[in-house]
C-alpha cells in the first residue's frame, strides 16, 4: 500500500469534512502554471479552496494580456498581473482594483556574469540588455544614477526576451529584467555564478511584483473574501511542507517537473505574501510617484481607486 505524504493526508482529511463547493470563481493567471503560482496550487491541492465553499476555475492564458483585460470586461473574477502595470491601468481609467497580492517584493534584478562588477556603477561602458522598453527602462536608469552614473554612459541592447542566452553567450555584459527566482536560478543551473543587483537596493521604490486584480464593481464580493482567506492557508501550508507540496505539484503537472522549477520553488518561497489581503498603501503611492516622475503616467491616481485591502 502506498503511503500518503503526511501533509496531505492531515489536510484533505481536514478538507474533506468542510468542504462544499457551491460558489464558483474563475481566476486568470498571468501566464503559463509555475513556482510562481505555488500558494495557489496547494491552496488546490490542499483542498482550501474547497474548505471556503469554493469552485476555483485556474486558467492559464492564450496571452499574458488578456487576463486584466478578462476581470475589466467581467469575463473573469480574479486575474494574476503585476503591480507595475495595474498602475498604469489605473491611469488610463481602467476599472481593476488589487484585492490582494502573491508575490509582495520586486523581482527584477540587474544581472551580471563578470567577477569585476561589484556594484552597477562598474557597468560604465559596458552593454546592458533588456527586452521591454518603458519601465524597464526607468528602472535601470534608476539604479545607476542611485550607484553614480547615468544611463547613457552604458550602451542599451534589446535582446527580444533572450535574457539568460545573451548574456551567458556574451552578446551583452549584463541584462535588467532578469528576475531573482528564475533568470538567476538558470545561470546557476548552467555553471555560472551570477551577481545579482536586486533594484529595491539601488533607488527603485519597493513594489508587490504579482497581484491579483478584481473588477472594481466586484471586489466586494464574499467570494473574493473566501479566496484570500484560501490563499493564505495555501501559502501557510507550502511554506510549512515546502518539499512535500513541490512533490504533490510536480505529480500533478509532470511536465514541469525540472530541476530548474523546483530550484525556482525554493527560491520564491520567502517571496510569497503571508497575508495576502494586506495592503501596504505607501508603498502604492512611492511607487506611483516613481512612475509619474518617469513621465510613464500622465497623473497621480489615489491608492483608493486602485487598490484596496486589510492595512
Amino acid at each position: 500500500m502506498t503511503k500518503m505524504p503526511l501533509f496531505t493526508l492531515l489536510f484533505s482529511t481536514t478538507f474533506a469534512t468542510e468542504a462544499l463547493a457551491t460558489e464558483k470563481l474563475t481566476l486568470v493567471l498571468d501566464w503559463y502554471i509555475n513556482p510562481d503560482h505555488a500558494p495557489i496550487m496547494v491552496a488546490q491541492q490542499t483542498g482550501a479552496f474547497a474548505a471556503e465553499g469554493l469552485e476555483v476555475n485556474i486558467i492559464p492564458p492564450s496571452d499574458p494580456a488578456l487576463p486584466p483585460r478578462l476581470v475589466a470586461a467581467k469575463q473573469a473574477d480574479l486575474a494574476i498581473t503585476y503591480q507595475p502595470q495595474l498602475n498604469l491601468f489605473a491611469d488610463q481609467g481602467v476599472p481593476l482594483i488589487r484585492v490582494g497580492t502573491l508575490i509582495n517584493m520586486p523581482l527584477n534584478t540587474l544581472i551580471t556574469l563578470d567577477k569585476t562588477i561589484k556594484r552597477p556603477a562598474d557597468l560604465k561602458g559596458k552593454r546592458i540588455g533588456y527586452s521591454v522598453s518603458g519601465i524597464e527602462q526607468a528602472t535601470l536608469a534608476t539604479v545607476l544614477n542611485h550607484d553614480g552614473i547615468k544611463v547613457d554612459q552604458v550602451k542599451r541592447v534589446n535582446v527580444n526576451f533572450q535574457l539568460t542566452s545573451a548574456l551567458i553567450t556574451g552578446k551583452v555584459d549584463a541584462v535588467i529584467g532578469g528576475y531573482r527566482n528564475i533568470e538567476a536560478q538558470e545561470m546557476k543551473l548552467a555553471g555560472k555564478e551570477p551577481v545579482v543587483f536586486n533594484v529595491e537596493d539601488y533607488g527603485v521604490p519597493p513594489y508587490d511584483e504579482l497581484i491579483i486584480v478584481a473588477n472594481r464593481d466586484e471586489a466586494g464580493q464574499e467570494k473574493i473574501k473566501k479566496f484570500l482567506r484560501a490563499l493564505k492557508r495555501g501559502n501557510a501550508q507550502l511554506q510549512a511542507h515546502p518539499e512535500e507540496s513541490w512533490q504533490a505539484f510536480a505529480r500533478a503537472h509532470p511536465e514541469l517537473n525540472t530541476p530548474l522549477n523546483h530550484q525556482a520553488w525554493r527560491a520564491t518561497l520567502p517571496l510569497f505574501a503571508a497575508d495576502p489581503a494586506k495592503l501596504d498603501r505607501a508603498r502604492y503611492q512611492a511607487y506611483e510617484q516613481f512612475l509619474f516622475d518617469n513621465k510613464l503616467i500622465k497623473s497621480i491616481t489615489p491608492v483608493e481607486r486602485y487598490a484596496t485591502g486589510s492595512e
